[in-house]
Parts: C-alpha cells; structure tokens; sequence
C-alpha cells in the first residue's frame, strides 16, 4: 500500500494559488472538480441529442449557466444538506463560500469549452483509477468524521448513523439532480430517479458508499462496534479460538489505501461492463463477414 499512500500525501498537499489566499485546495480537489464538472456535461450533452432525436428542438429548453451550477453545486452538496440537520451539523457551504466559489468556476471553464470528448473506453478506464482515489477521500476522510467527532455521544458511537449518513450524503446529491431533472435539456420537472427504477439498487455507486465507509471504520476502529466486529472476524478467521491479545486498528492511511484500489477496481469493473459493445462490436461484425 505503500504508494498508494504517496500518491495520497502528494495530491493532499494545498497548492497555489490557493495557497496564496489561505485557502487549503489541493490537488485531488482540483481534479475531482474537473473530472465531476466534465461528466455533467457529457451527461448533459447525451441527453440532449437523445431529445433532439426523438422530439426535435421545439421542446429543448435554452442553455443557462445559473442552472448548470445549481446542478453542479446539487451534486456536491446536495447528500450533505440531507443528512447535516439530521445529525446536528451545519452544512460546509454554510460555513465557507471557498467549495462553492471553486466548483461554480471549475464549471464554468468547463462550460466554455469549445467541445468536450464523448466518453470512450480508452479515457474512461484510467480515469476509474481516478475516481478510485477520489470516492475514497470522500467516504473515507470527509464523511466518517462528521459521524465519529459528533457532538452527540449517541450519534458518534452509532454504527448505523455512520452506514447512513455515508449512503445519503454520497449519493443524495445525485439523487436530487435526477429528481428535479436538473440535467434535462426540458423544463425542469418532477420525474422518477434511475435509483428508484426497477434494479436501481444493483447501481455501485449506491452501495459502495456504505461499504467502503464501513470497511474504512472496520480496519481502524472508528467507534466501538467496528472494534468488537473486527475482534470477532479475527477469532472467527482463526478457527473461532478467542485471541488473547487484542486486535489492533489499521492505521488511517493504509486503510483509506486499501478502499482506493477496492474502489478502483469496481469502477474499472464498471467501465468494461458498459463499454463492452464497443469493442465487441468490432469482432462480431468480422465473423459476420
């Protein structure tokens, strides 16, 4: 796990000219918001040619940038502004302007862009590497700190608020853009989220946050509970004898290295799951011939 740990310490550093400012950005930041602001787009730009195909462009609404950040800042915040009132928390972007500011301008360059690629098997398969890394500071680093740190002694020491509020606030941003159809090229409206439809649970990025995030409170013992589950599997491991000593956590870098490649591996998983017929295409229209 070693360097996966370095690639960590490297892209965790703050770097200018935020650091300039006092503002502690870094790079994984940096491009966690190029990567999420360009995926919106390729989104927003397949759903409009499948509109336009199907009912032509009397019924496409015209381009904003108001609403293109609402759906960005959505995504971002819109988990976290689900589950901070329920837990006690005030929300980041209440607290600090800097996310917000950042994520409006990174879509904003990415919005000016003449044309952005379409996806394709050869850029998306590395870039799972990279949303690997970046889903693992967040379910590892942003969000079981909010639980455990929690001025509510029930709150911090509960497993299950912890599984929870891991689920929501990594996926409810999501959710709530495709509630509100925010990514439509037509007027906003109410309509059935993908998670809501037949299957919907089969989606990765709905159960990978609860996973992951248990996984991470499991390895270093983030309350109680995950101390004496890891106690237990460890016994159970070694063919149910009780250990006498005790078991120790992980520490937090080599756990959050370890969901990483978990989490790249999945989503490289994924890629080749949904690009399959791109490159099987190719080879049943040889044997055809």
């Amino acid at each position: 796990m070693n360097p996966i740990i370095a690639v960590f310490d490297h892209a965790l550093k703050p770097v200018a000219p935020f650091t300039w400012f006092g503002l502690p950005i870094t790079t994984l930041d940096i491009v966690a918001a190029f990567r999420l602001c360009l995926i919106l787009r390729q989104t927003k730009e397949v759903l409009h040619r499948e509109h336009v195909s199907k009912v032509g462009h009397s019924l496409v609404e015209n381009r904003s940038f108001a609403r293109s950040a609402l759906t960005t800042l959505t995504v971002v915040f819109g988990g976290e502004a689900m589950t901070s009132p329920l837990i006690g928390v005030p929300c980041s972007f209440m607290v600090s302007g800097a996310t917000t500011i950042f994520y409006t301008l990174v879509q904003a360059i990415v919005d000016a862009l003449p044309l952005v690629p379409a996806p394709t098997f050869e850029m998306e398969l590395p870039l799972s590497i990279v949303d690997g890394f970046t889903r693992a500071f967040l379910l590892c680093d942003l969000i079981p700190p909010v639980v455990t740190a929690n001025a509510s002694s029930n709150i911090a020491n509960s497993s299950w608020t912890l599984l929870v509020t891991s689920f929501v606030a990594a996926n409810g941003g999501f959710f709530l853009t495709n509630l509100f159809s925010l990514m439509n090229p037509t007027p906003m409206m109410l309509q059935t989220p993908p998670e809501l439809m037949p299957y919907g649970w089969t989606t990765s990025d709905l159960w990978c946050a609860p996973a992951i995030t248990g996984l991470y409170a499991l390895l270093t013992h983030a309350q109680p509970f995950w101390a004496e589950a890891h106690t237990f599997i460890f016994d159970l491991l070694n063919g149910g004898a009780v250990s006498e000593k005790a078991v120790h956590p992980v520490d937090n870098d080599t756990a959050r290295a370890v969901c990483a490649v978990l989490l790249a591996a999945l989503f490289a998983g994924r890629t080749v799951k949904n690009f399959r017929h791109l490159w099987l295409e190719p080879k049943l229209k040889v044997k055809t011939q």
